[in-house]
């Protein structure tokens, strides 16, 4: 049975970077896999919004896609952008599906109601791009909650949601009430009113789709428990599949997206 362990030291609880002492290391190699990928096969790079940071990459597969994955990437909100994460369509990539990477305006220069609202015009427009095909919303850490976002009543419109066949939270946040009084909350700026609104675990989903609840089994307790209760809490409601990646902590967990015969890939396209 899996075991979370008891959270004393909230902050730690939270603080990967303090319990992945390599993680310098692990943003350099995004970076460098990342362009490597890019320059072998280029993205075309589309706006969905007005602002700069409103601009995603997507890549198409030979022949008509099996369906499209929008993957939003992760940095507490306030860090990173999608030329950190190309990489990871490799996997999809090769299993046929066409990729799209969003960049997002960063915490504290929006809210976090602005920025879900869009993360989600974001999903919209790279839905109507490549239409007619299995829609996929999936994110790690920060991009993990927006995508659980992207799940509940009113996130996305009737033709839209209809296409939704699977939610992939990756080491997501879905409870943001424990980030309340924390140090990080101090540049997020996280109100009382948005920790309750905002949260996943604390909405019904909506929609006939799969959630995934994927996280590193290495990871800091509090992100192990955020992944295994958003599978609970919406458990009743769709079907859930829930799991751990062993050796793999909150900075590796998304590598294997990379590969097409990884587990985490399998997961993210249905086999």
């Amino acid at each position: 049975m899996q075991k979370i362990d008891r959270i004393d030291d909230w902050a730690a609880s939270v603080d990967n970077r303090a319990a992945v002492p390599a993680h310098e290391e692990h943003f350099l190699n995004w970076g460098r896999r990342a362009a490597a990928f890019r320059a072998h096969t280029p993205p075309q790079t589309l706006s969905y919004g007005e602002s700069e940071r409103e601009t995603f990459d997507l890549w198409m597969p030979e022949g008509a896609p099996k369906g499209l994955v929008v993957f939003l990437h992760g940095g507490w909100w306030m860090n990173f952008d999608r030329s950190y994460f190309s990489n990871l369509a490799g996997g999809p990539l090769t299993k046929g599906w066409a990729v799209a990477v969003p960049s997002y305006t960063l915490l504290p220069n929006i809210s976090l109601t602005g920025l879900v609202a869009q993360a989600r015009g974001a999903v919209e427009t790279i839905a109507a791009t490549v239409p007619d095909v299995p829609l996929v919303v999936s994110g790690h850490s920060a991009g993990g909650h927006l995508s659980a976002m992207c799940g509940v009543p009113g996130a996305l419109n009737e033709a839209t949601r209809a296409r939704l066949a699977r939610i992939v939270s990756i080491s997501g946040v879905h409870d943001l009430r424990p980030l309340l009084g924390l140090p990080v909350n101090d540049v997020l700026g996280i109100t009382e009113d948005e920790a309750q609104a905002l949260s996943p675990a604390l909405l019904r989903p909506d929609g006939d789709f799969e959630l995934v609840a994927w996280a590193g089994a290495e990871e800091t307790p509090e992100f192990r428990r955020q992944n295994a209760l958003l599978g609970v809490a919406w458990g009743g409601y769709v079907t859930t599949h829930t799991g751990e990646a062993v050796v793999q902590d909150h900075f590796t967990v998304i590598n294997p997206l990379e590969d097409p015969n990884s587990a985490i890939t399998g997961l993210l396209v249905g086999g």
